[in-house]
């Protein structure tokens, strides 16, 4: 089973953008975290979020490709196909892989997620540790702030998780404050 160590290593060798990077750590923080609540493999569902967007750069301009081309890239490691499985799940639209398990769905409701936390995170002036759900459920409704993020995947947490919208950010939101500083927003 790949390593998380080697989950970085891919990371790092696809993705050189630093933002984009803190993205990828922050989706596998709420992952790893959601793993617990759903009794999921906490190891296996942070390295989906490590890896989950890791062919983006390389993708961003032939977006259909995405998901499918980071499936080629990780072909040749040590991984289960759930983890390959689960990534294209998130962007069904281009792989065709629709969501099916509670992986998928974590995966599918956090990625938007953790983008409208950090949106609330930069307008504070503590950073991570002065936002507070109440905050982000707030810029969750006002759909002109950070517009790019999908609410309707976010909201799929309630019927495909069975976890209400506001423990759902809870729940993201604990796991990327416990990771404030290597998401740089301490």
């Amino acid at each position: 089973m790949i390593t998380k160590e080697r989950a970085i290593e891919i990371l790092h060798e696809n993705i050189q953008n630093k933002n984009l990077r803190k993205h990828h750590y922050a989706v596998a923080a709420a992952m790893k975290r959601l793993a617990l609540e759903l009794e999921g493999n906490p190891a296996v569902w942070e390295i989906v979020g490590l890896l989950h967007d890791a062919d983006y750069e390389k993708t961003k301009d032939q977006i259909d490709q995405h998901t499918l081309l980071l499936g080629e890239i990780l072909a040749g490691e040590d991984l289960d196909d759930e983890i390959i499985r689960s990534i294209q799940s998130h962007a069904s639209e281009y792989s065709g892989v629709l969501p099916s398990t509670a992986m998928d769905y974590a995966l599918l409701s956090c990625d938007d997620l953790t983008g409208l936390i950090v949106a609330t995170a930069l307008m504070n002036p503590e950073k991570l540790a002065g936002v507070k759900v109440s905050s982000v459920l707030k810029k969750f409704k006002n759909k002109s702030f950070a517009a790019s993020v999908n609410r309707d995947k976010i909201r799929k947490c309630e019927k495909n998780l069975d976890i209400d919208l506001e423990r759902f950010v809870g729940l993201v939101l604990e796991a990327m404050q416990a990771e404030a500083e290597l998401l740089g927003l301490n």
